[in-house]
């Protein structure tokens, strides 16, 4: 397998003091580029003394290769190693989020107002009409980040605790990204029964509820009976915010390829929440020709060993019923879009698709095929990750969607709505702009989430599904 290039989720920084003298610093360069690192940053270099202190970021491969470039800085002549730490380590010291106030408490009358006596005011008023909570409290722009750990990213169940970095990852998108207040809500529990208990009891809190990395089918089954319970919107996002920048994408690459949506044959990899959410909006695009493969092979209706989910999927896709492995399912195929595992994908599988054909490996942090052993075979390639063109990153949708679905108190998130989301997502690409290598907008443009939100609010107004509709 082709060896991964430094990346700064491996990056390091190393504190050192070199001595003053023509050569250390070159030295000190070529140790670091001969142990395979790469540097990335230097701290404001001034040298006027006989020695000079200097921090240094290093982008590395691997945990292992760290220890490597260290060494081997360790080992330069004229060069002190004071101290060195992992980066990404080092951001998540604390965690990622706090809590900060709204107003000061300065003197006796703002303690007066914000806590006793006249808080009771506030909560007298809010037990009387209960919808005042939705003005009055935390609830109008507070999201609970829920999940049990049980499908976390690529790493899989690793518990409640183990999943708490990437829910407080996601509670700081919320807010850089939306301006919604999120909280993680990391749960101990066995059974999807046992979220959905706790979470309805935990609902009065908050304004909506997202769902995060629970394995499937329970992940199926907590969305679905969380949505029937509660009346605040319920989003799985490892479903329906992939399908959202899924959809996008692939919008975008039919304005290049000039394809039609109803005319393409579509390859899933992977059956699992993302994959069943990704069909589903697909057909809801006008999409009429569907194959999911999951570790089986093709999924199709008749086929032994599907859950009800699958079963949904079988029902509404692969009208032929192809069988075989994903190889098999690949000929002639317009569009590979992988929610499953690494380099399942072949080359020969790529070189048998259609004209122009359309690849999105979207499993993280490794996909299903490395976007080197395609280039040139594909006409449009997009990837999970952020040192590829063409990221398909969920942070595109779900900040916007939230956005939208508060500012109008929607009591759920309607498939229009999220049908709405991906058109303002690939809208957000302007036709003179437009390349077989940005067909997505930067996840760092802040008119994205806005437009998604309006468009996502407009939905919801017109779903019916909004207690503001102005």
């Amino acid at each position: 397998m082709m060896s991964k290039p430094p990346a700064t989720q491996y990056s390091i920084t190393i504190s050192v003091t070199l001595n003053n003298v023509p050569g250390v610093l070159g030295k000190l360069a070529a140790s670091i580029g001969e142990a395979g690192g790469n540097i990335y940053a230097v701290d404001s270099f001034v040298a006027k003394g006989a020695v000079v202190d200097r921090e240094i970021v290093v982008n590395c491969k691997s945990v292992e290769h760290q220890s490597v470039v260290v060494e081997a800085v360790r080992g330069t002549e004229g060069i002190t190693l004071h101290d060195w730490w992992d980066r990404t380590f080092r951001m998540h010291e604390g965690g990622k989020i706090e809590v900060l106030p709204l107003c000061s408490v300065g003197d006796q009358d703002d303690l007066s107002m914000a806590y006793t006596p006249g808080v009771a005011r506030v909560c007298t008023a809010i037990a009387e009409d209960p919808a005042l909570a939705d003005s009055y409290t935390i609830r109008k722009n507070t999201v609970a980040i829920v999940s049990d750990g049980t499908a976390v990213l690529g790493l899989g169940d690793i518990g409640p605790k183990g999943a708490m970095p990437v829910m407080e990852g996601k509670a700081l998108l919320f807010k850089a990204f939306g301006g919604v207040d999120a909280f993680p809500i990391c749960l101990d529990v066995s059974t999807p029964e046992e979220i959905i208990e706790t979470v309805v009891r935990l609902a009065p809190t908050f304004g909506g509820i997202n769902l995060e990395d629970i394995a499937a089918p329970g992940a199926f089954l907590v969305e679905e009976a969380l949505k029937e319970r509660l009346d605040i919107p319920v989003f799985h996002d490892d479903q329906h915010g992939t399908a959202v920048v899924a959809l996008a994408a692939l919008e975008n690459a039919l304005r290049i390829t000039g394809k039609k949506m109803a005319d393409l044959s579509i390859v899933i990899s992977g059956v699992g929440a993302a994959g069943v959410a990704i069909g589903k909006i697909l057909l809801g695009a006008g999409a009429t020709h569907i194959v999911g493969v999951d570790s089986r092979g093709a999924v199709y209706d008749g086929r032994d060993g599907l859950n009800s989910w699958k079963q949904w999927f079988a029902e509404k896709t692969n009208p032929d019923r192809k069988q075989g492995s994903l190889s098999d399912v690949m000929h002639d195929a317009d569009v590979f879009i992988g929610v499953s595992a690494p380099d399942v994908l072949t080359v020969e599988d790529v070189q048998n698709m259609g004209n122009d054909p359309v690849v999105f490996a979207m499993a993280n942090p490794d996909p299903e095929i490395r976007p080197e052993l395609v280039e040139g075979l594909v006409r449009v390639l997009g990837t999970g990750r952020s040192d590829y063109p063409n990221q398909i990153n969920n942070v595109l949708a779900f900040p916007g969607i939230f956005r939208g679905a508060l500012d109008t108190r929607a009591s759920e998130i309607t498939d229009g709505m999220k049908l709405a989301a991906a058109e303002a997502i690939a809208a957000s690409v302007p036709d003179a702009e437009l390349t077989e290598t940005h067909i997505m907008p930067s996840v760092f443009d802040p008119s994205v989430s806005v437009r998604v939100a309006e468009a996502v609010a407009a939905a919801a107004r017109a779903d019916g599904v909004a207690r503001l509709t102005t």
